[in-house]
C-alpha cells in the first residue's frame, strides 16, 4: 500500500489492460497534453512459478484536475523542401549521384524535372538595362582614349570621310564632336582600326590641299570687296586735292611760325575777345515746324535753314531776309549744306534721299539708295563729293556731277549720324549712335582710328582747321576733344546739362568751338585751353542746329522754337581776314 501511494500513476501492463473505457480516456487526454512528460514504460515483473500468484489489485480512483491548455507560440514559417517524387511501381532513377542537386545558374533545372524556373519580365528588364549601361560605360572609356579633332571643320571633315551626315539639326560645335568620338569608339570596338587610319590619311591629305587653295586664293582674290572704277578715280582725284591742300597748310603754319610779325597768341587773344562780344543780332521765325539744320554760304551771304515741314529756305544776310522756299521732299527735312565751291546746297530728308538744289531753288540731282531716313550730310572740301549719313548703319559718298554712289562705307554697329570731312579732304570723320567715332582715309578706304570714350550716342562731329584737333559731343552732355596725334582724348568738357546736338570749329583758324545743346543755349569754348568764353541763351526750346561763318562774323543758331537767331560782334570792325 505505501508503495502504491508514492508511485499512483505507475501501472504495470496488466494493470493497463484491465482499465476500462474512462479511464483510457483520461489517460489518452493526459498523454496529449504536451506539458506532461511521458512516464518511461516499467518492464513487467516476471514471478517465479513457485510464488504465490497474487491476483490483481484494482487501482484506487481518483479524481484528477481537468488538463490547463496553454496557448502555443507559432512555429517559423519555413520554405517548402522540395523533394523527389515517389517512385511509382517500374520507375527506376537515373542517377543517384549527388551532381544532380548542384545549381546550374538562373534557369536551374530541378532534379527528376524536365521544365526550368520562370524569371519575370521585370527582372529581365532590369537586367538587359544592367548589360546595356555597362556596355555604354565602356564604350565611353574606349572613347576617351580616342584623340578626336577640336576644330569644327576638322571634325565636319572627319564625319564625311566616315561616311556620317556633317551636322544633325539643332546640333552645336560640341555636340558634333562628341558624336564623333562615339562613332570613332564604336568602330574602333568594332575593330575597323584600318577604316579609321585611311579617313584620317585622306583628312590630313585634304588639309594640305586647302592651305594650298588657301594661299593661293589668299594672294588672288583680296578680302576686301572691289570698287568701281569711279570710285578708284575718285580716290586718285582726293589723293591729289589733298596733297596739295596739305603743303599749303604745312607752307602757311611754316611761315606764321617763322614769321616775326606774327603773334599767334595775340591773334588768337582777339578772336577770342571777339567771340566774347557776341550777342543777339537777329531773331526771326523761320518755318511753322521745328528747324533741324542750318549753314552759311561760302562768302556768308546767305543762310539755309531746313525744318520737319520738308521745306528749305533760304535767307538774306544779315537782316536774315527769306530769298527763296526749296520743296521736293516728301518728309521732314534732317540737314542742309552749302557747297564750299558753287552756290549750290544740299538738303537730307527722312523720305532716304538727299537733292542737291542751286540757289534759285531748282533741283539739281536727287541721291537715292540709302535704305533708311537720313541724318547729316556733308560736302568734301573740293565740291566734287557729298557725304550722307543713315539710319541704316551707314554712310555713303556720291559724285555730285552725275549722282553716282561711289562708296557704301559699313563700319558702325549702330545708326551713323554725323559726317565731317578733313580740311585737307584726305580724312573723313563718322559718328553714331554706337557712342564711336572713327576716322576714314578717303585715298585707301580704310578705318584708320576708333575714338571710343563718349558712354552714349554721338551726335555731332567736326575737324579743326589746324589739322590734327576733332571735336566730338553727344548724349553723355560731354564735348570731347581728341588729338589725332597721340590718338586719345585731349580735353572733355562738360558742357552742357542736356545733350549736344551739334558742333563746330571756327572755319578759319580753329581758335574757338561752339556747342549747341537741348539745355535750350549755345556755347562757346576757348581752342587754347577749351575754357568757356560765352554762352549764347535766347531759345526757349532745345538748339538742333549751329553754324559759323567763314569769316568769324556770325553764328547762327536754330531751335525746336521755331527760330533762327543770329549771333554777331557788337564790334563794327571786321572779325577776321580770310585767306
Amino acid at each position: 500500500m505505501e508503495v502504491d501511494e508514492e508511485n499512483p500513476a505507475s501501472t504495470s501492463p496488466t494493470e493497463a489492460s484491465d482499465l476500462g473505457p474512462d479511464s483510457q480516456t483520461l489517460v489518452s487526454s493526459v498523454h496529449a497534453t504536451p506539458l506532461q512528460p511521458i512516464q518511461p514504460l516499467v518492464p513487467p515483473v516476471v514471478v517465479p512459478p513457485t510464488a504465490p500468484i497474487v491476483p490483481p489489485i484494482a487501482p484506487i480512483p481518483s479524481i484528477l484536475p481537468p488538463p490547463v491548455i496553454r496557448p502555443l507560440a507559432p512555429l517559423p514559417v519555413r520554405p517548402p523542401v522540395l523533394r523527389p517524387p515517389i517512385l511509382q511501381n517500374g520507375e527506376v532513377r537515373e542517377s543517384d549521384s549527388d551532381s544532380d542537386n548542384e545549381d546550374t545558374g538562373p534557369t536551374r533545372t530541378a532534379p527528376g524535372t524536365t521544365g526550368e524556373y520562370e524569371i519575370s519580365e521585370e527582372s529581365r528588364l532590369v537586367r538587359e538595362r544592367q548589360e546595356k549601361a555597362i556596355q555604354e560605360l565602356m564604350m565611353k572609356r574606349r572613347a576617351k582614349a580616342l584623340a578626336v579633332p577640336t576644330n569644327d571643320m576638322a571634325v565636319r571633315t572627319r564625319l564625311r570621310k566616315l561616311g556620317e551626315p556633317m551636322t544633325l539639326f539643332g546640333e552645336r560645335e560640341m555636340e558634333r564632336r562628341e558624336r564623333l568620338r562615339m562613332i570613332m569608339a564604336k568602330l574602333d570596338a568594332e575593330g575597323q582600326l584600318e577604316k579609321l587610319m585611311k579617313a584620317h590619311e585622306e583628312e590630313e591629305a585634304a588639309a594640305a590641299a586647302a592651305k594650298a587653295d588657301v594661299e593661293e586664293e589668299i594672294i588672288q582674290y583680296p578680302f576686301y570687296t572691289e570698287g568701281t572704277k569711279t570710285l578708284k578715280d575718285a580716290r586718285v582725284d582726293i589723293a591729289r586735292y589733298s596733297l596739295v591742300q596739305a603743303a599749303l597748310r604745312i607752307r602757311r603754319e611754316q611761315r606764321k611760325r617763322d614769321d616775326p610779325d606774327e603773334d599767334m597768341d595775340a591773334e588768337l587773344d582777339w578772336a577770342l575777345g571777339q567771340a566774347a562780344n557776341l550777342v543777339l543780332d537777329c531773331s526771326e521765325i523761320g518755318d511753322d515746324r521745328p528747324l533741324s539744320g542750318c549753314s552759311f554760304s561760302r562768302d556768308g551771304e546767305k543762310l539755309a535753314t531746313c525744318s520737319l515741314s520738308g521745306v528749305t529756305k533760304l535767307w538774306k544776310m544779315p537782316n536774315v531776309e527769306k530769298e527763296s522756299t526749296l520743296k521736293g521732299h516728301t518728309e521732314r527735312a534732317t540737314d542742309v549744306a552749302f557747297s564750299p565751291v558753287h552756290d549750290h546746297l544740299a538738303t537730307a530728308s527722312a523720305d532716304r534721299t538727299a537733292r542737291l538744289w542751286d540757289t534759285r531753288g531748282s533741283l539739281l540731282r536727287t541721291f537715292e539708295g540709302h535704305l533708311d531716313r537720313l541724318a547729316r550730310i556733308s560736302f568734301h572740301p573740293s565740291g566734287k563729293y557729298l557725304g550722307t549719313t543713315s539710319f541704316d548703319k551707314t554712310w555713303r559718298l556720291w559724285d555730285v556731277e552725275n549722282g553716282e554712289e561711289l562708296l557704301l562705307q559699313e563700319g558702325h554697329s549702330r545708326s551713323v549720324y554725323g559726317l565731317d570731312f578733313h580740311r585737307d579732304g584726305s580724312l573723313a570723320a563718322s559718328c553714331g549712335l554706337d557712342a564711336l567715332a572713327r576716322v576714314w582715309d578717303l585715298r585707301t578706304g580704310r578705318s584708320i582710328l576708333a575714338l571710343e570714350g563718349h558712354v552714349k550716342p554721338v551726335l555731332g562731329i567736326s575737324f579743326s582747321p589746324n589739322g590734327y584737333h576733332l571735336a566730338t559731343g553727344g548724349e553723355d552732355n560731354t564735348c570731347r576733344v581728341w588729338d589725332l596725334r597721340k590718338r586719345k582724348t585731349l580735353y572733355t568738357i562738360p558742357a552742357h546739362s542736356n545733350l549736344i546736338s551739334a558742333v563746330k570749329f571756327e572755319p578759319q583758324e580753329g581758335y574757338f568751338l561752339v556747342t549747341a545743346s537741348y539745355d535750350m543755349t549755345a556755347k562757346i569754348w576757348s581752342a587754347r585751353d577749351f575754357k568757356p568764353v560765352k554762352t549764347l541763351a535766347g531759345h526757349e526750346a532745345k538748339v538742333t542746329s549751329l553754324d559759323v561763318a567763314g569769316d568769324g562774323r556770325y553764328i547762327a543758331t536754330v531751335s525746336h522754337d521755331r527760330k533762327i537767331k543770329l549771333w554777331s560782334s557788337s564790334s563794327k570792325e571786321k572779325a577776321m581776314d580770310v585767306d
